[in-house]
């Protein structure tokens, strides 16, 4: 490389794309700097910060020429706060700087060109849509602080309003921090792993209104517990249930083994589309109920049912999808190696009359074969993997056993586009990509794909 870029060097930069994480990228002869907070088409000043062999990093100092789509972030801790990354980027071009991301891996990671990227499906509104909150708590110079994570780090930025989560975490986020001290109750310190409260959590059913709050506390006794449950029930008269969680580990693992109701009932209740959910303190639930409507009629739509299909579900949580898709399948079979989902996966089935579907806690590539032993066959499979994607057992499973349709819901269009590569050299065709908007302000997009095998 004729031009070496060095630390500390203080250049003007042409930026030309984002990155997954939503940080610019200028090149210096070919050479390729990340730029947090830098955006496509901006002439910017920058001072450069850690160089490796082949990229570097650095820091934007000033903007000459900005970009058409930028503007004023209305949080006032966005540039301090990790929580989101766009929120200086138009919500229009965040959409299409999200089908571009996903175009690009499908193009280049997959090796499939021709294969449609639609546009993607966003939100009317794109702000207060986090149906949970998972906010910490910490000491810092005699007085509590709450909020989120500083990008990379576990320093908390302290703040009483985030604008993508309900307006009622906000309110007890706030009360609870400036009223702790007055009802001796401490936060947590990571270093000297003392002080009572580690998290405050909140569930809101975007359908139904029930809120609940959990407490992370070190220890399971505490004087000030019903002080706190009474203190929550003033700020948030609605509350439909109070929990608190014991974590007593040093660790970075939001939640202990321990669940206690300390008010209502345990768990609360939501619906997306027709299909009602129970879902208690630690249950994984989509964070952004409307855009999940969206994604799972998407992938319904994929799954081509008319009523006469059996479906595998593959990573099935606690049934969300497969409660959807047994509406329209003659039977649908879900597998998912935690067991307490699977636990809340029947109840919810329970809960909504369905019948039509059974659930099984288990490895994907250890189950799957042992039903095709059994005589069952499948016409549809569809996975909604982790971010690191498919196993490679469930791929080479699904080769072998070769459902017609396989519709893969991804959360990482990298892992996406690379199992796609597999499954297609494997005998499936990829027929289209669907991106959809889970979550507005972030870089993360989420995506549905359909794949049919080749005759």
């Amino acid at each position: 490389m004729s031009f070496i870029v060095n630390q500390n060097d203080r250049l003007t930069v042409h930026v030309e794309d984002l990155t997954h994480d939503g940080s610019g990228v200028a090149k210096v002869e070919g050479y390729p700097l990340f730029i947090p907070g830098a955006l496509p088409g901006e002439d910017v000043e920058v001072q450069v910060g850690k160089t490796l062999k082949n990229y570097g990093f650095a820091r934007l100092l000033d903007v000459k020429k900005p970009s058409p789509d930028r503007i004023t972030p209305p949080c006032h801790v966005f540039w301090e706060c990790g929580g989101c990354q766009l929120q200086h980027l138009s919500y229009e071009a965040q959409l299409i700087q999200k089908q571009k991301q996903v175009r690009d891996v499908i193009d280049r990671i997959a090796k499939l060109p021709d294969v449609p990227v639609h546009p993607v499906k966003g939100m009317e509104d794109p702000w207060r849509y986090r149906n949970k909150s998972q906010i910490p708590f910490a000491e810092r110079d005699g007085k509590v602080v709450s909020g989120f994570y500083k990008s990379k780090t576990h320093h908390i930025v302290d703040t009483d309003v985030c604008i993508i989560q309900s307006a009622e975490a906000d309110e007890l986020m706030s009360t609870l921090k400036h009223k702790m001290h007055e009802i001796g109750l401490d936060a947590y310190n990571e270093k000297t792993h003392r002080g009572m409260l580690r998290h405050l959590i909140v569930r809101k059913g975007k359908a139904t209104g029930e809120i609940m709050v959990v407490l992370v506390t070190l220890k399971k006794k505490f004087p000030q517990k019903e002080a706190v449950v009474e203190l929550i029930k003033s700020v948030v008269p609605e509350v439909t249930s109070i929990m608190q969680n014991v974590n007593g580990e040093k660790t970075n693992v939001i939640f202990g083994n321990e669940t206690i109701c300390l008010y209502g009932k345990s768990f609360i209740i939501d619906t997306i589309g027709d299909i009602q959910f129970e879902i208690s303190a630690r249950s994984f639930y989509q964070v952004n109920p409307a855009q999940t409507e969206v994604l799972y009629k998407q992938a319904l739509d994929y799954a081509q049912l008319t009523g006469g299909e059996m479906v595998i579900d593959a990573y099935c949580g606690i049934g969300t999808i497969s409660l959807f898709l047994a509406q329209k399948a003659k039977e649908v079979y879900g597998v998912e190696i935690v067991p307490q989902a699977i636990e809340d996966a029947k109840r919810n089935a329970e809960l909504n009359g369905i019948t039509n579907a059974y659930f099984e806690s288990g490895a994907a590539e250890d189950v799957i074969p042992r039903w095709y032993a059994e005589g069952k066959r499948f016409d549809v499979l569809v996975v909604d993997p982790p971010r690191k994607g498919c196993d490679e057992k469930l791929l080479q499973t699904i080769l072998k056993y070769k459902p017609k349709r396989v519709v893969y819901v991804s959360c990482n269009p990298g892992t996406l586009a690379r199992d796609l590569r597999i499954l297609e050299d494997g005998g499936y065709q990829t027929k289209e990509v669907q991106p959809v908007d889970m979550f507005p302000q972030s870089s993360h997009v989420e995506c549905v794909a359909l794949l049919t095998l080749k005759e």
